[in-house]
């Protein structure tokens, strides 16, 4: 972390704290400003007001002094006012090309060797077996079928099958990979899903996990939590699966009581059954009570995973969450935007370490437990975070704070998320394998492919 300075305000001007090698700039926007800002977002969610505020902060950061922000100096500054009068604003285009949707990846292909050798142990239980994947083709998703296909290709003797269902609410359609073992269908899981094939394993990752999505579709969040989980279930019930996984969220704790943080499964949450992030937080506790039902009342082998902040290559760089946030913005040379005083701490899982523990608790004996899964260290505050990524930069990268663009961040954002992965170790022989400055590494490797 840079040495610490103290920020002096005068005469009603922005506070601003130096460093040695990095800015920390706090911006009071004017408040009739903000509150056009914010009738933007009640429009178009949380994209439009991110946009908004970075070309309100690119006005006054780009070779401008702070100052000019109040002023209403800058050109990018003058267009962003100008453009707040406009119904429906539209996200700004990266002048990057995304990297989600560029070739093949050399980072993701070293992940997935990597991958299917720690799961070595397991190899066994691929071969000759059928897989369900509902959203297949998200973040966690996409790793989970590039492991079967490299299994396939490189390693089983015997080849392993899946059904991918995904219906692409939120994930990137290109590059759907399907052959004659790995077969992609289009759907929806709020509809049940009939086949006449087998079904040994399902693994039931769909949802809407971002912030910038679960506010902008509500409803689907909930039906894809609830309704869509019952589907699996009852398929799952009907197949006689040996596994069913429910990818449920750390959300599930809301926002834990600090004597509980680190987390472990026996916590039962703090939670706000209204708030803004109820609808993606109530609806996976519902389907971990349905998972649960099923279970004790029909005997389907459930196990619920409750994923910490996980990242990664494959993670969609417009959903907002902080870290793929913080790097998109880093890599357009953009100041990384803290909302509010950057306070709140959180430890962070690379995708490799969640994927990896994800199968061994798929094919683990013990069934009806819930597992966190995570890498509790370091728990770091989104601000050590921005000068992490910031530091990781080959070029300098200012580090602002701003209000938060929703409520989901204003009011609701948890002060603490850690989890305790005991269990998840007793159990599975499970250990991180990726430090966090590894996995921003990598992350950021894989950002700035094209």
């Amino acid at each position: 972390m840079p040495a610490k300075t103290k920020a002096v305000k005068k005469n009603g001007s922005p506070a601003v704290a130096k460093s040695a090698d990095n800015q920390l700039i706090s911006i009071r926007i004017p408040k009739d400003v903000l509150e056009k800002l914010r009738g933007v977002a009640g429009q178009k969610g949380d994209i439009g007001y991110q946009q908004l505020i970075k070309a309100y902060i690119a006005g006054g950061l780009n070779q401008e002094a702070p100052e000019a922000l109040e002023k209403g100096k800058g050109s990018a500054l003058k267009e962003t006012l100008a453009a707040l009068d406009t119904p429906v604003m539209k996200p700004a285009a990266s002048k990057r090309k995304p990297a989600a949707r560029s070739g093949n990846s050399e980072v993701i292909a070293e992940d997935i060797a990597n991958l299917a050798e720690a799961l070595e142990p397991y190899h066994s239980l691929f071969e000759d077996r059928t897989f369900l994947i509902t959203g297949a083709y998200g973040f966690l998703g996409r790793y989970m079928v590039q492991l079967l296909k490299h299994l396939n290709e490189k390693v089983l003797r015997k080849k392993t099958h899946a059904l991918l269902l995904d219906n692409f609410v939120t994930g990137y359609e290109q590059r759907v990979f399907s052959d004659k073992n790995l077969v992609f269908h289009r759907h929806n899981v709020i509809k049940p899903f009939e086949t006449s094939e087998q079904v040994d394993y399902l693994i039931h990752a769909a949802g809407i996990a971002s912030p910038a999505y679960y506010t902008k579709f509500p409803i689907e969040t909930m039906d894809v939590g609830t309704i869509g989980t019952r589907n699996m279930l009852e398929l799952a019930y009907r197949k006689g699966v040996s596994s069913f996984l429910f990818t449920s969220s750390s959300e599930v704790y809301g926002d834990p009581d600090p004597k509980h943080v680190p987390t472990n499964e026996d916590y039962y949450g703090n939670v706000s059954i209204t708030g803004p992030r109820s609808c993606y937080d109530e609806s996976k506790r519902f389907g971990e009570t349905m998972c649960l039902a099923y279970w004790r009342t029909f005997d389907v082998p459930v196990k619920i995973v409750r994923p910490f902040n996980v990242y990664g290559p494959g993670i969609r760089p417009d959903d907002f969450r902080v870290l793929p946030n913080f790097i998109e913005h880093a890599l357009r040379k953009e100041p990384l935007p803290i909302h509010g005083d950057g306070r709140n701490t959180r430890s962070f899982c690379y995708i490799n370490d969640a994927v990896e523990a994800l199968f061994r608790v798929l094919f683990a004996k013990e069934s009806g437990e819930s597992f966190n899964i995570g890498n509790p260290y370091p728990e770091i505050s989104v601000r050590e975070l921005a000068y992490k990524v910031a530091e990781a930069m080959p070029f300098k990268v200012e580090v602002v704070n701003i209000d938060p663009p929703h409520a989901v961040y204003a009011q609701s954002d948890p002060k603490r998320r850690c989890p305790d992965i005991t269990k998840l170790q007793t159990l599975t022989g499970f250990k991180p394998k990726y430090s966090l400055e590894e996995g921003l590494r990598r992350t950021i490797q894989w950002f700035s492919e094209s």
